[in-house]
């Protein structure tokens, strides 16, 4: 503000690890007794005192007035409130006594605030913490796969007849699904398991506020012919759907009633389209730049390699939406540094990068490794992404679930690039199956 005294907006460049803090902080009503200049510079300004952070010292490095849903304006403090005086002790008894997650369900999510201040609640009083994701398994995701995994468990049915109880929920039905379909790469759709999945993945498209549906076929490296770009405009034209090129480099057409979406799918079949998935958690796209095909300054050809990437990785399910890019320079046209993960040509090979995204908290990608070919970065690939997709948590993004890996990105290169565990090949062959 004008007076020095509130932090109004700002723009985080590079190191953007102190996003979620500001933001807090941009919500009240003075600067928690800092200056602009320490918020500006990253340290105390010249007579100014570093106090210790004001964060409840539970553990969730939040204060109590930080606001926890703001969907609804729940701070932490109101959670705490109702776990303590009205013994909410479970996600969907804080839901009833603060109204929080009722809004967009972020904040409630397994990787959300609400689970972690409820969490470090619970053990300051002294009370069980159960990690399971529902009532019907008392396991956590991880857990769940291992269990899946050497149980060799093809089914919902069959997994709460051996490892669970009753018939399963709308928390359970879509961990299991991701879980199968990242284990046994079967057809979603066939055998009953359309019935476990989310409404998007049944209909394969993404419901919007109007209750009708964007359809978004796949665009891979975001290469498309003539010919693909003709028959989106006739079938949009033809169902009177809206058009928009998408961040993601492909083409969407929004407004489709869903008793339309089988006629529509049928025709951007006939016509050699495939679905974009950009309603599961699963691989959505790869963005490139034009490359060293039509560039001057491109290293590589980094439209072939995207494609390569998406066509390898398309309908991967995992714990949450996998995003890449391929630049064909360090000028990063395709902002590869910001996603999942990210390859930027080198005049040797590629650069790869892990770990980053952008959204309400973004994280910049780090390197895992330098000037590998292309057969090396399908390879680090295969492996980063099913030791991610047995590793993570429900709905974690690949960014959190690096933080939270003991050892951060050198023990991921551990794991990944010199095969410290003893299971790169074990991963390869989860890959190729």
């Amino acid at each position: 503000s004008a007076d020095g005294q509130r932090l109004i907006g700002g723009v985080l460049v590079g190191d953007a690890k102190d996003y979620s803090k500001l933001l807090q902080l941009s919500k009240k009503e003075d600067l928690g007794g800092k200056t602009p200049e320490s918020l500006a510079f990253g340290r105390p300004a010249p007579g100014e005192t570093s106090g210790a952070a004001v964060d409840g010292g539970d553990g969730t490095g939040l204060a109590d007035e930080d606001v926890i849903c703001s969907c609804l304006n729940v701070s932490k403090g109101d959670i705490k409130k109702a776990i303590v005086e009205q013994e909410a002790t479970t996600i969907a008894q804080v839901k009833k006594c603060t109204k929080a997650g009722t809004g967009c369900g972020g904040c409630c999510t397994p990787v959300g605030d609400v689970p972690k201040v409820l969490a470090a609640t619970l053990k300051t009083l002294g009370k069980a913490v159960s990690d399971g994701i529902c009532a019907h398994f008392p396991y956590n995701r991880r857990e769940l796969f291992d269990i899946i995994k050497v149980k060799e468990i093809r089914s919902l049915e069959d997994a709460l007849r051996s490892v669970g109880k009753g018939e399963g929920c709308e928390l359970c039905k879509p961990i299991v699904a991701s879980i199968l379909a990242g284990l046994w790469n079967e057809h979603i759709l066939r055998k009953g398991r359309d019935q476990i999945q989310d409404t998007n993945d049944r209909f394969l498209a993404n419901i919007q506020k109007t209750g009708t549906y964007s359809v978004i076929p796949r665009c891979a490296g975001g290469d498309i012919s003539p010919d693909e770009l003709i028959a989106i405009g006739s079938i949009a034209k033809k169902f009177g759907l809206w058009t928009k090129v998408t961040g993601a480099q492909r083409l969407g057409m929004y407004g489709a009633p869903a008793h339309q979406l089988p006629a529509i799918w049928k025709e951007l079949v006939e016509a050699g389209l495939e679905t974009g998935h950009a309603y599961g958690k699963a691989l959505r796209t790869v963005k490139s730049c034009v490359g060293s095909t039509w560039c001057r300054y491109g290293q590589q050809d980094s439209v072939s390699m995207a494609v390569t990437l998406e066509d390898r990785y398309k309908g991967l399910r995992s714990p949450h939406k996998i995003k890449m890019g391929v630049s064909g320079c360090l000028r990063e046209c395709a902002e590869a540094s910001g996603k999942d993960l990210g390859l930027i040509a080198t005049a040797k090979g590629y650069n790869m990068y892990v770990c980053g995204n952008g959204g309400a908290r973004p994280k910049h990608a780090v390197l895992l490794a330098s000037d590998i070919d292309e057969h090396t970065c399908l390879k680090y690939a295969d492996r980063f992404l099913m030791f991610y997709i047995s590793t993570a948590k429900h709905l974690q993004r690949t960014a959190p679930w690096l933080e939270e890996l003991p050892g951060g990105i050198e023990y991921l290169k551990k794991v990944v690039v010199q095969d410290g565990l003893g299971i790169c090949a074990d991963m390869e062959a989860m890959m190729e199956r």
